[in-house]
């Protein structure tokens, strides 16, 4: 039986996977282990590689995900599939200490913990291996973190834990899955209070590659926390979708100004021209940000910005129906425009949803999945 599984999320990592397995084999040495690389279709053939070497050593296997992407959710197909008692995430770069992963492995075999953090802040701990700006956002994203996390952490932006497997299949069902901080969103989703340790360990600097911190990650991450402040109430992806739709009518208006009483069209042309110039930045904008984990390349923008044409024109005439209706029936002017307006977003949003920005249908696998090994336990 394995008794630690060590998860490790992969994007373009090619160079840093022999000289991870290495050190873990090092660390753990006496220790049935296995490590899943889950890898987001790597570029660079991440994936193959772990492949390769799972056919010679089966302790080391390959997820790869096609058309889906996310730390976060990659990290929870991980700890799904396999049937280990203790599940660790670290990340590939070698910046995490492993030889700690001994260390947290017995903080959980004494029992009453569920999670074991590796701390850069604590006593002992050094966060050295991150750059000046790393630093700011770390620190910045710690602070909003206190919103949804009650616990009194002193690093929960890490990214190197381990938890029982039982603690996350009790936790597992209320994961947002969002962004790429997948123990904040395990403390903020968990049904109880969690029982945790913290260990510290020097982060280091990357060993190879760079880093995936970008600003669409830090949209994400304030994504996670939206969702669990009021996620259970109106999805976080349809109020960024209203908000961007707010944002088009701004768009609209300078488009009307500009070919009205700039380029002199008659208002209709005006009119129709800004329409089509707001209806194209909502979905250019919508597919950057409020779909970023379906985003659509490629010959598929195409039919996606013609499909997203179509939605919003029927959800304009339903706009207008209801708003219309509404008003006959002696409703408020002001009610009743409102009301047409929600359900005409309500419509944009679920078509859109469904058909402009439908899951991507998985590709046939390359050649290296016939070394993939089936995932041990598939919930």
């Amino acid at each position: 039986m394995v008794e630690l599984a060590v998860v490790v999320p992969t994007f373009n990592e090619r160079d840093n996977v022999e000289p991870l397995l290495a050190r873990l084999e090092r660390a753990l040495a006496g220790i049935a282990w296995e490590a899943i690389f889950v890898d987001d279709d790597s570029p660079d053939g991440t994936a193959a590689l772990v492949a390769a070497i799972g056919g010679r050593d089966r302790r080391v296997r390959v997820i790869r995900r096609i058309g889906r992407r996310g730390l976060s959710s990659a990290c929870i197909e991980g700890m799904l599939a396999t049937n280990a008692d203790h599940l660790a995430v670290i990340d590939a770069d070698l910046q995490h200490d492993e030889t700690l992963l001994r260390g947290m492995l017995a903080a959980l075999r004494e029992g009453g913990t569920d999670v074991v953090i590796g701390s850069r802040y604590m006593a002992g701990g050094d966060a050295g291996g991150l750059s000046s700006r790393r630093l700011m956002v770390s620190r910045a994203a710690t602070k909003l973190s206190r919103l949804v996390v009650r616990a009194d952490l002193t690093d929960p932006m890490s990214g190197f834990f381990m938890l029982t497997r039982a603690f996350f299949h009790e936790t597992v069902r209320y994961l947002s899955g969002q962004g790429f901080k997948i123990l904040i969103d395990l403390f903020a989703s968990a049904p109880r209070p969690v029982r945790f340790r913290e260990l510290p360990y020097v982060f280091r600097a990357r060993h190879a590659g760079t880093s995936k911190l970008d600003t669409l990650v830090v949209l994400e991450y304030l994504w996670l926390l939206a969702d669990k402040l009021f996620g259970r109430w109106v999805p976080v992806r349809f109020v960024l979708f209203v908000l961007i739709g707010l944002s088009g009518v701004v768009v609209h208006l300078a488009a009307l100004a500009l070919f009205y009483r700039g380029a002199g069209l008659s208002f209709i042309a005006a009119q129709v021209v800004a329409t089509l110039i707001a209806m194209t930045t909502n979905f250019l904008l919508n597919n950057t940000f409020t779909y970023r984990d379906r985003r659509l390349r490629g010959g598929r923008i195409v039919r996606g910005l013609l499909s997203f044409y179509l939605a919003c024109a029927i959800g304009a005439v339903i706009n207008f129906q209801v708003a219309e209706f509404l008003f006959a029936l002696a409703v408020p002017w002001l009610l009743a425009g409102f009301l047409g307006a929600v359900l005409g977003s309500v419509w944009n949003y679920g078509v859109t949803s469904t058909f402009t920005w439908a899951r991507e249908r998985p590709r046939p696998a390359g050649p290296d999945r016939a070394l993939d090994r089936p995932a041990a336990d598939q919930d």
